[in-house]
């Protein structure tokens, strides 16, 4: 496929840990319920699940941010369940609850029935939307794939949805540990598929979201979650040099892992905010680029508040290539859209100050 020309390779050069003149910003959930416009498409899509599997709504809303914003990153909209749904577990939405399964993985044959879904039919959804956004931004920056780690698509699975406390899946690594691992494989092949697909039609850096990585205890941690990130750092093809598709590993509550994580293979680390980001670069040693990491409530401060922490942060990183600037997890609804804006503007603003230094 040939597409445009990159105008704005920030994004890429950072991961790549290579000289940028300013810090790359981009913000996880940056196309949602906050922004006005989403919303009128959403409505006008009539669900969120018809918004995603209709390329050219998800093509529209991906782009939303980047109209308002000077982002140096677009990412696919889509929804990480996407995978188990195309698995047969029938994903559904209830109101005021959030995402769920019809058939949600409780015994042996449940997991036995599991298969690797073919990409092109039961995904060709979201490889198109790819494409189509790919076109549409005419090089204006990179566009990310995504996917939720295998360890957080389990997490829904085996529960049917959100959880408070992972009861039924984290007694399934405990009682039937076999059971889950086999799980866990196939889901593995099936998102190793499935970023290689979006890489295909498009994608120019994927990211894996561990979300519920930091619910496990540090032994269950590296069994079940690390194990199979790992599996993909080293299986997924990325290609070579100025080809290489930066692979992202991000996870909720991973502050404790960063050495191991960095040892996989992927280019870049995605942490929240309660590590330093000072502290993650010295401990990953720069073999790897780091992403975040500003609390996300620091959005409901003010202006003046926010420009102080988005400078915080970029100093407690420092000097030198290999930083992304994002908040350690998503945007709020009821986040107000010109804050997002003085952040962005901040991050650019500050951080190449720090680089004409």
């Amino acid at each position: 496929m040939n597409f445009a020309p990159l105008k704005n390779d920030r994004f890429l050069r950072a991961l790549r840990r290579q000289p940028v003149d300013a810090t790359p910003v981009w913000i996880m959930r940056q196309a949602g319920r906050y922004l006005p416009e989403y919303r009128a498409t959403r409505a006008r899509a009539g669900s969120f699940l018809a918004l995603a599997k209709t390329p050219e709504l998800a093509c529209e809303v991906t782009l939303q941010p980047l109209d308002r914003f000077e982002l140096d990153a677009a990412i696919l909209f889509s929804d990480i369940l996407t995978v188990p749904d195309a698995m047969g577990l029938g994903l559904y939405f209830a109101e005021g609850e959030g995402p769920k399964f019809e058939r949600p993985i409780r015994t042996q044959a449940d997991v036995d029935r599991l298969a690797v879904p073919d990409m092109a039919q039961e995904l060709g959804y979201v490889i198109d939307a790819v494409t189509l956004i790919r076109r549409e931004l005419q090089g204006r920056v990179p566009l990310i794939g995504f996917s939720g780690s295998p360890w957080t698509l389990a997490c829904y699975m085996v529960e049917g949805g959100g959880s408070e406390n992972f009861s039924r899946i984290k007694a399934m690594a405990l009682n039937e540990p076999k059971a889950l691992h086999q799980l866990l494989e196939v889901t593995t092949d099936a998102v190793i598929a499935y970023l290689a697909a979006q890489r295909a039609a498009g994608a120019q850096a994927l990211q894996v979201f561990d979300t519920w990585g930091g619910v496990l205890s540090p032994r269950l941690y590296r069994e079940f979650s690390l194990r199979y990130m790992a599996r993909i750092a080293a299986e997924l093809d990325r290609g070579q040099g100025a080809e290489n598709t930066p692979l992202i590993l991000f996870g909720k509550g991973n502050a404790a892992y960063l050495e191991e994580l960095a040892s996989t293979g992927a280019e870049a680390l995605g942490v929240d905010w309660l590590v330093d980001l000072g502290e993650a670069r010295a401990r990953t040693g720069g073999r790897v680029a780091l992403q975040g990491n500003l609390d996300p409530i620091t959005l409901y401060a003010d202006a003046d508040t926010i420009r102080r922490e988005v400078a915080t942060t970029l100093e407690s990183y420092g000097h030198g290539p290999g930083h992304v600037f994002n908040l350690g997890h998503g945007v709020s609804p009821d986040m107000n859209p010109e804050l997002v804006r003085v952040l962005v503007d901040a991050v650019h603003e500050h951080s190449a100050r720090i680089y004409s230094i």
